[in-house]
C-alpha cells in the first residue's frame, strides 16, 4: 500500500490558512497521511520548488514524491477530501 504526505504551504498571517489547521489534522487522523507544514515566509526553497503562488496550497504525493493532487484555497473538508482524491485511496 502506498504512502502518502500532503505538503501544506501555509504562512502566519494567511487567515484560510488558519481556518483549515483543524480539516488538516482530522484528515491527518482520518487518511493516516503524514502532513509536512512548510511556512512560506520561511521556507523559500520549498515555494520554488513546488511554484507555490498562494496560500493556502495543499500537494499529495506519494511516498516517491509524485504528486498525486493538489488544492488552492481553503474548502469545506468533504470538498477538500474529494478534490484531493483522498476519498479514492
Amino acid at each position: 500500500m502506498d504512502k502518502y504526505l500532503l505538503l501544506d504551504f501555509w504562512a502566519p498571517w494567511c487567515s484560510p490558512c488558519k481556518l483549515m489547521n483543524p480539516i488538516i489534522d482530522e484528515i491527518e487522523k482520518e487518511y493516516d497521511l503524514k502532513v509536512q507544514r512548510i511556512n512560506v515566509d520561511e521556507d523559500s526553497a520549498m515555494v520554488q520548488q513546488y511554484n507555490i503562488t498562494s496560500v493556502p496550497t495543499y500537494i499529495l504525493l506519494k511516498d516517491d514524491g509524485e504528486i498525486v493532487n493538489f488544492v488552492v484555497g481553503a474548502k469545506a473538508k468533504v470538498g477538500f477530501v474529494k478534490q484531493l482524491g483522498l476519498d479514492n485511496l
